[in-house]
């Protein structure tokens, strides 16, 4: 089969797909260049800041490290397309990651926070990864270190999931295991399984995603339960007094049902094209998740949009509507399209980017609302301004591409631009 091909995704939608569509994809290419071209004001003199809801940097703004991994990850998939501006931008966000953000005495890299979180890192592999593909000075010794730092101080061999966080000189572990953390290391495994050829990533991939969806979710009708402590028991009382809290809410966040929904299928067709085999649950699971997602948070209240999170009966506890949940759906559904041919999912892709285009797209200053509230006016009650590039970007590029690669990787092959990556 050639390089590049969809091995596990064979069926093409027939005719009037709106993914095999030329002029949809022409559009979906339009919007992605409107991101990244917004996002472009988010340089700060080292690494990037969040925008306010204008498009314009506060005053007293300060370099993000999560923001910073993300555009750096954005635009390495920009330089892969040729797009101008996009390489000066990812250097840009290299020198920030490998100099002032990083903890150079203990190791590790600061979040803002206080603590040595596995989410933040995750974020600074991806990043790494992506910008070691498109052949940026320095990013294999980034991609290093912070490999690195996930195998000795965040993945815990005998639990198969990562760790939390530390304190900043790695003692303290905290007691919580996270969905949220985990959700992105299964990203950032497959980006290193194929950037690194290590197949031992697919295989941590599988083991967190074996936990999380097939020992959990599946016993909780395919809800992700987000909040554990160390001994795995759930803590279903978790920031109750924080409904709102932007990375861990109380309650189940709908938006990563289906986040975990295409990652299953990702890590399903990564595995049988290298043919290391996928557990035959994988599939079936990625399909349960979708519907409880779009069951528990689609107009559940009357209103279109992915809700922002449920309480443990199942209703809206936070009714407003992040952007990037309503993102993650439509990557989920298109790769259900493009895995089973389903006219279920065309339907909600289709509805997802009609429901995008008339309540998130921002038309008059510029990118898309990063929230909109129960009424899907705009808002800023868990997120401020517009930070986030990453989630609305990537939602424009998979509808198109096949469920693997990695969409780097995958990008430098279609392009044929880009270096050969070896060994570390």
């Amino acid at each position: 089969m050639a390089d590049g091909a969809d091995v596990i995704a064979p069926i093409a939608p027939k005719g009037g797909s709106w993914i095999t569509s030329a002029r949809h994809r022409r559009w979906l290419s339009d919007q992605g260049q409107r991101l990244l071209d917004f996002s472009k004001e988010s340089r700060l003199p080292v690494g990037f800041g969040s925008l306010d809801t204008t498009g314009r940097m506060p005053d007293d703004a300060t370099p993000d490290l999560v923001v910073t991994a993300r555009m750096t990850h954005s635009y390495a998939l920009g330089a892969l397309q040729g797009l101008p501006g996009a390489v000066p931008l990812v250097d840009h966000g290299l020198e920030a990651l490998i100099g002032p953000l990083k903890d150079h005495e203990n190791g590790g890299w600061h979040d803002g926070s206080g603590r040595k979180q596995a989410y933040a890192h995750a974020f600074v592999a991806l990043a790494a990864a992506s910008a070691h593909v498109a052949g940026r000075p320095g990013a294999k010794a980034l991609l290093k270190e912070i490999v690195t730092i996930l195998e000795t101080r965040f993945w815990s061999e005998d639990e198969g999931v990562m760790r939390e966080s530390f304190a900043p000189d790695w003692s303290d572990e905290e007691d919580y295991r996270g969905a949220n953390a985990n959700m992105h290391s299964v990203e950032v495994s497959m980006a290193l399984a194929d950037v690194l050829d290590a197949p031992v990533w697919r295989e941590r991939a599988l083991r967190i995603v074996t936990r999380f969806v097939h020992e959990i979710a599946a016993e909780h009708d395919f809800r992700i339960v987000e909040h554990f402590d160390r001994n795995w028991t759930i803590l279903k009382d978790y920031n109750e007094d924080k409904p709102d809290d932007d990375l861990r809410p109380y309650g189940m966040t709908p938006g990563h049902f289906v986040e975990w929904s295409h990652l299953l299928l990702k890590l399903e067709a990564a595995l049988l094209a290298q043919g290391e085999g996928a557990p035959d649950w994988m599939l079936g699971h990625a399909e349960k998740l979708f519907r409880a997602g779009m069951r528990d948070g689609w107009k559940t209240d009357g209103n279109p949009g992915l809700v922002y999170t449920i309480g443990w009966d199942g209703r809206p506890s936070v009714k407003n509507r992040a952007h990037w949940a309503q993102a993650e759906a439509i990557t989920a559904a298109a790769g259900l399209l493009k895995r089973t041919g389903r006219t279920e999912y065309e339907r909600w892709y289709r509805t997802l980017w009609d429901y995008l285009d008339l309540h998130v797209i921002d038309r008059r200053c510029g990118s898309w609302h990063n929230e909109v509230d129960g009424e899907n006016a705009p808002s800023e009650r868990i997120y401020r301004g517009k930070p986030d590039l990453y989630h609305a970007y990537q939602s424009t590029l998979t509808p198109v591409l096949p469920l693997a690669p990695f969409l780097a990787v995958m990008l430098e092959r279609t392009e044929a631009i880009g270096p050969v990556r070896g060994d570390l």
